[in-house]
């Protein structure tokens, strides 16, 4: 069902439930309390029969419908228009999960539209009746409270962020090859997590420096904002961490190119010495080869094959050949 819950406070103390979603305006003014709504994944229908029973402003209505929106706050007369982003870490998938709840707090309501599972509006509820003195504070104690869960919430957000870090930084001199993509996936959950935390600095700041404050709600948004203030530089921590991770993983992996290059060109120039030996002596056993071949032919009209020492010179000269070629090779390194 999207209403969770309906509920009129007098005094900080719960009084019987309005009958329905229409009952509830009448019933506030009437005991003269504070109504407090709560609604999870709402119709369009249901919206609007909200926005039209408080009179709430078109332009929130609308992002309401939309969705998708930025962590913000904002007026329209006397109504705050709030957007928060929680968020949770899911351990089995190694992901965080981003939520969005949207608040309208009136000068005698509040109505509390949840898209996700998180924040635990009902744990913010039972908190609250358990202590009727901030609840006579009125809506600004409801919006404190759901801050306060929020922010509460991101501590285990920043602790298993914290701990996929420390795994990559692990994976980085491992040689996996997926470390990269990890990167890439840990600094997007990041990125969006700053994008939830850094806007509610301004809009705690913003809240506390409303006049007619209670004093005990002011010391509750500091220490909601301290904690704010906390996860948002861990959040820039992370980042730098995980830039400084992917300028690292680039200069291994360029190293590791290197490297083969290397043991490449190493491959390449004891090839090439194999070639130059291969040559040297296939230009040594050129020239007795060319020499035997041409005066063993089988023919009688070579006049040096009459000569006394014909053949004998022509071994000569194969011998000194090959110790010539030799020799120059062997100066040149080539064998």
């Amino acid at each position: 069902m999207p209403l969770v819950d309906l509920a009129v406070y007098v005094d900080g103390q719960r009084t019987p439930d309005p009958a329905s979603l229409t009952d509830s305006f009448e019933v506030m003014h009437e005991r003269g309390g504070v109504a407090w709504i709560g609604l999870y994944r709402p119709s369009k229908e249901e919206v609007r029969e909200i926005a039209e029973e408080f009179t709430l402003h078109p332009l929130a209505v609308e992002d309401t419908l939309l969705g998708h929106q930025r962590a913000k706050l904002e007026r329209y007369g006397d109504t705050r228009f709030v957007v928060l982003r929680p968020a949770r870490y899911l351990d089995a998938e190694e992901e965080v999960e981003f939520g969005e709840v949207h608040l309208f707090v009136g000068p005698d309501f509040v109505v509390t539209i949840r898209h996700a599972e998180s924040p635990d509006l009902g744990r913010v509820r039972r908190r609250m009746e358990s202590q009727p003195e901030l609840l006579t504070l009125g809506p600004s104690a409801i919006l404190y409270a759901v801050l306060d869960e929020v922010v509460d919430e991101y501590a285990p957000v920043i602790a298993g962020l914290e701990n996929d870090i420390d795994e990559i930084e692990d994976q980085l001199f491992s040689g996996d090859p997926d470390v990269s993509r990890r990167i890439f996936g840990l600094s997007r959950e990041v990125m969006e997590f700053q994008r939830a935390v850094k806007p509610l600095v301004p809009i705690i700041e913003t809240l506390r420096a409303e006049e007619g404050l209670d004093l005990e709600l002011r010391r509750g948004l500091r220490d909601v904002l301290d904690h704010a203030v906390n996860a948002a530089e861990r959040a820039d921590a992370f980042r730098s961490i995980l830039e400084s991770a992917l300028l690292v993983h680039s200069s291994l992996v360029a190293q590791d190119q290197n490297e083969e290059m290397r043991r490449m060109t190493e491959f390449g120039l004891e090839q090439n010495d194999q070639v130059k030996k291969v040559s040297g002596w296939a230009a040594i056993l050129f020239a007795p080869t060319l020499v035997g071949t041409v005066y063993g032919m089988n023919f009688d009209n070579m006049p040096e094959l009459h000569w006394p020492y014909g053949y004998p010179m022509a071994l000569g000269l194969m011998v000194a050949t090959s110790v010539t070629l030799f020799a120059v090779f062997r100066k040149r390194g080539w064998l």
